[in-house]
């Protein structure tokens, strides 16, 4: 069950924080239902968080405004979906973002949201508890890639294409900019380092930081979407293929920009 509700508050500062408490940034929570909202709000300030509340239609303001650590999302929101939210989302930023149901979901849905760049999906009976955890999960798995990332080169080049790791631009051969998120640039990046070499799940997943607790497949879907960006150009087709039963190989000819 939820904690006692905030009656109208877009926002709740929390109390200050003890020395030995890490911070977790400011959090946006996306949710239409003032009385859910509400309750997710009081508990992430009871736990000393930072956490802004919105509906479906003021997301993209909130975007604009000062930096988020981290977007939770009711996946159900109308008259926008929690997807279509997601998609706006992605067209603009990189933050981390997590969908939830207060239902189980036995369908596509999750599948879907992780497809489009969600970072975590859960359902079922909702447990603020839970979401701070998953949020915590996502910040801390963030902050160790950002500590203990390989110092890539200047870029790659490879069948016309161009990837530069100082802006993490990706330039078709017609040299129009591609837009990669965070976790598909990984991916590309992986697998440039690599070339005409079979890469297994598990060091795509390691290098991708992608979270093995949420689905088995969540490197193939990850994989798709890549495929999919590179096929706008005829020459990325085909240029990731299956290892049956172990991973992908990247068959291309890969420059190295220094």
């Amino acid at each position: 069950m939820f904690h006692a509700i905030a009656k109208s508050e877009f926002a709740v500062r929390p109390a200050p924080l003890p020395a030995s408490c890490t911070r977790i940034g400011r959090l946006l929570v996306v949710e239409d239902d003032l009385k859910i909202r509400g309750s997710i709000m009081a508990h992430l300030a009871e736990q000393q968080c930072t956490a802004v509340g919105c509906g479906a239609l003021d997301v993209a303001r909130h975007l604009q405004g000062p930096p988020l650590s981290l977007i939770i999302i009711n996946a159900r929101l109308g008259p926008l979906s929690g997807l279509d939210i997601l998609r706006q989302i992605r067209e603009r930023s990189h933050v981390p973002v997590i969908l939830y149901r207060d239902k189980y979901q036995a369908n596509l849905e999750p599948i879907i949201g992780l497809e489009l760049g969600a970072d975590d999906y859960c359902s079922g009976p909702l447990s603020p508890d839970e979401l701070l955890a998953r949020a915590r999960a996502i910040l801390r798995r963030q902050e160790l890639g950002r500590r203990f990332a390989p110092q890539l080169r200047g870029g790659h080049r490879f069948h016309g294409w161009e990837l530069r790791h100082s802006t993490r631009r990706l330039t078709s051969p017609a040299g129009e900019e591609v837009s990669l998120t965070k976790k598909e640039y990984a991916l590309l990046s992986a697998l440039l380092e690599a070339p005409d070499r079979p890469l297994s799940r598990l060091h795509l997943m390691r290098a991708t930081r992608t979270h093995e607790d949420i689905y088995d497949r969540s490197i193939d879907v990850l994989v798709l979407r890549l495929r999919r960006k590179l096929a706008c150009h005829p020459s990325g087709v085909d240029l990731i293929k299956t290892e049956r039963g172990f991973g992908y190989i990247f068959d291309a000819r890969v420059e190295t920009l220094y």
